[in-house]
């Protein structure tokens, strides 16, 4: 059998094992055997990718794999290296969701690249995907930037990578290495608060800035530029509030955008500052705790401008990224912190990763004032106004259920009969009944006073679609996986 031919029989094995699992497909799909070297270590199969985002991303989590598939069919001494082809293919548009999608199996990958690897083409040892990571990057010296609090604490280095947010960081890592407003401008990370989006839009502009301390960096909240952009209107001076986020800047970077839905004005002076960097080739990242389509009162042409980039959304870490997160913040802060401590407030601090901090905050405060060693008992007992079942509430399923299906909540529990939006309130219906043990009729209350026979109707959907219904029965195991995540249990 030719090279050739093994890597066809490789790629379709591999395709056919991860069948429907978008994580994977997004990813693998655009890959293709460039060519096929003779060297002193043997066959050398040279995969192209599309993109330095796909080379990372197919590096660190599907290399593996790859030379597993291969080994099973290739008899002689090979390696694997990666290039990005010279004729990229269209670029992804839009990942909301992908990077919660798990594999039917673990993936084991490369360790992370550092930013002096990853431009790399060959990687050799093996970690494995579910083992949180950090990448490291050394401080250097701030340049020159117009910021709003930008914290030179919040680098890459002292990110801590799980499933929930490694697409996003991966994309803002590619940014700050390649800053030329190139594929993915805009970039738009979104996610609930204190899941982090402010610690990885920091971390690029510091990163950028220790490369190239001559770049200017606009780092600003949304608010100060609504605040000033009100500031200069009252004065009449707009032609120097243009000039500030317009002409001066050689990257744009904004925290919280979703309150610019607030005037017709901001939004004009936002929409065209957006569109000078975008027409200017210039990078603009953007943060918000909601999709653009979600932004209350956006104009139309600022939500297509922004979708027109990358989206990638952060969630909040499953319990093994708490944990990596609690033991890098308890070295930080030289806590001595038993494996079951660690793993008891990770379970409870579901809600963010602010909450996470601060229960480890309190914790030690407690420890350190009262002159007691750091035990689970002294833990439980500080923490004792936390569930310690770890229960969600009926608003957490329906916010996860209104973000996986993407339709809002007030559509969720209104009366229209939509297909995608009765399946969702279907789904909604049998996930509050199997976690919270609602009873019927308090589960059609809330549901807009649905009556109880409808809502068992709906539930007993559900039961039966998931046996024959591969889509619906991928949409609960994925909404069962975010509720454990969220829970801990």
């Amino acid at each position: 059998m030719s090279s050739k031919a093994i890597w066809e029989d490789v790629k379709k094995n591999l395709q056919n094992r991860h069948k429907g699992n978008e994580y994977v497909e997004t990813w693998f799909q655009p890959t293709n055997l460039n060519e096929v070297k003779e060297g002193n270590q043997g066959t050398c199969f040279d995969l192209s990718v599309p993109t330095e985002l796909h080379k990372y991303w197919i590096s660190e989590h599907f290399l593996r794999e790859i030379e597993d598939s291969i080994k099973e069919l290739f008899d002689s001494p090979f390696s694997v290296e990666i290039s990005v082809s010279d004729n990229p293919q269209p670029r992804i548009e839009k990942v909301e969701n992908t990077v919660q999608e798990t594999v039917d199996k673990p993936i084991y990958s490369a360790p992370s690249p550092s930013v002096s690897s990853l431009g790399q083409n060959s990687f050799n040892n093996t970690t494995s995907i579910n083992t949180p990571k950090r990448i490291s990057v050394t401080p250097g010296a701030p340049g020159k930037y117009n910021n709003d609090n930008l914290n030179s604490e919040y680098t890459f280095s002292n990110f801590v990578v799980g499933r929930n947010n490694e697409f996003a960081h991966a994309a803002c890592h590619n940014i700050a290495e390649n800053p030329r407003g190139g594929d993915y401008n805009p970039l738009f990370i979104c996610g609930p608060t204190g899941m982090g989006k402010t610690h990885l839009i920091n971390a690029v502009a510091n990163h950028i800035l220790m490369a190239d301390p001559s770049k200017v960096i606009t780092y600003v909240s949304a608010e100060k530029f609504l605040n000033d952009c009100v500031s200069c209107l009252r004065r009449a001076e707009m032609h120097k509030f243009r000039k500030k986020y317009r002409d001066r800047s050689d990257i744009l970077i904004m925290d919280d955008i979703q309150i610019l839905g607030k005037g017709e004005v901001i939004q004009q002076e936002f929409f065209h500052t957006l569109n000078e960097y975008l027409e200017t080739g210039r990078q603009v990242i953007v943060a918000s705790d909601r999709m653009p389509k979600d932004i209350k009162d956006f104009e139309d042409r600022i939500r297509t401008r922004l979708e027109w980039g990358l989206i990638a959304d952060i969630q909040m870490p499953d319990v093994e990224t708490r944990v990596a997160i609690l033991n890098y913040k308890a070295e930080k802060m030289s806590i001595p912190m038993p494996a079951e401590v660690v793993n008891y407030i990770a379970k409870i601090s579901r809600r963010s990763i602010r909450e996470l901090e601060g229960n480890l905050k309190k914790v030690k405060m407690v420890s350190e004032l009262q002159g007691l060693r750091l035990t689970l008992d002294l833990c439980k007992k500080v923490l004792s106004h936390h569930d310690s079942k770890s229960t969600v509430t009926v608003e957490d399923v329906l916010k996860l259920v209104g973000s996986h299906f993407t339709i809002k909540l007030q559509d969720l529990k209104g009366k229209s009969r939509t297909k995608p939006i009765l399946t969702a309130r279907q789904v909604g219906m049998y996930l509050i009944k199997k976690h919270l043990d609602k009873s019927l009729v308090e589960i059609g209350k809330i549901f807009g006073g649905k009556d109880h026979t409808t809502v068992l109707n709906a539930i007993r959907k559900i039961e039966n679609a998931q046996k024959d219904n591969a889509e619906i029965r991928k949409d609960i195991d994925d909404l069962n996986r975010k509720i454990h995540n969220l829970t801990g249990v």
